[in-house]
């Protein structure tokens, strides 16, 4: 038994249905399963355009959120920093007007002018400390307004494609509901017990629950067929032949 893959389905004629047996009937319902999971699959596929620009708002999203994060941090230490200054500065005003009424001496007069010192290298400390911070606030200003501009620019893009997305959904969805009803016509005639059986194979195999014998090999698996299962399936009457190896049906096309 080699390891290869299933081979491609074999299309039956149309033109041979009226004429095939179950078995080729069972054939041509998997071929409408199998068209059906292909519609289905690229009914979920995300357009790249559409994908492309979700992952560029997710990513604006991302960067403007971290941005306005940032910046009501730096607005944070800004207020705090300017009311330490306002505060700073009240209290050199009140040591400036009790110097003025309570020095007296110039030892007095010394010990004022040394706290007012104090806090005058304080608010000196404080400017410096605020300067780089009202330039980084001016920067997350400037990225945050141009992440808006971005987001705001993305949003009818996104509509418009999501919209076409939907359009071309629709359209698989009508592809879909033809092949179906052409698949339950065709069912209708097969006995039930045999189709709930090939669902269950076919679940369970990649989607292949019947394939054809080909130069006396199962196409599922490619195992080299018992000349006796051979001839067994050739007739092409019930009980379905299955496969040894892979358990599928077995249909000589």
């Amino acid at each position: 038994m080699s390891g290869q893959g299933p081979a491609p389905e074999k299309p039956i004629r149309l033109d041979r249905m009226n004429e095939s047996g179950p078995l080729e009937r069972l054939y041509r319902v998997q071929q409408f399963d199998l068209e059906l999971d292909r519609l289905h699959d690229e009914e979920l596929r995300v357009p790249d355009g559409l994908r492309e620009a979700r992952e560029e708002q997710e990513r604006v999203n991302n960067d403007l959120e971290d941005a306005e994060i940032e910046l009501e941090g730096v607005e944070r230490s800004i207020r705090q920093l300017e009311s330490d200054l306002a505060s700073t500065r009240d209290q050199i005003a009140r040591a400036r007007s009790e110097q003025e009424k309570n020095a007296f001496d110039p030892k007095a007069q010394t010990q004022y002018q040394n706290r007012i010192q104090q806090l005058e290298d304080r608010v000196t400390e404080t400017d410096e400390g605020l300067a780089p911070l009202y330039e980084r606030r001016t920067t997350l200003e400037g990225r945050r307004g141009a992440l808006r501009g971005q987001h705001g620019t993305l949003r009818p893009r996104i509509a418009d494609l999501e919209q076409q997305d939907e359009a071309r959904v629709e359209g698989l969805r009508a592809q879909g509901e033809g092949a179906r009803r052409e698949r339950e016509e065709m069912v209708s005639a097969l006995d039930s017990r045999l189709v709930k059986e090939y669902e269950l194979i076919r679940r369970s195999k990649k989607g292949l629950g019947i394939v054809p014998v080909e130069a006396g090999r199962c196409t599922g698996c490619n195992m080299q067929l018992p000349v006796t299962v051979q001839q067994r399936v050739a007739t092409g009457r019930l009980p379905a032949v299955k496969c040894p190896s892979c358990g599928r049906f077995l249909v000589k096309l």
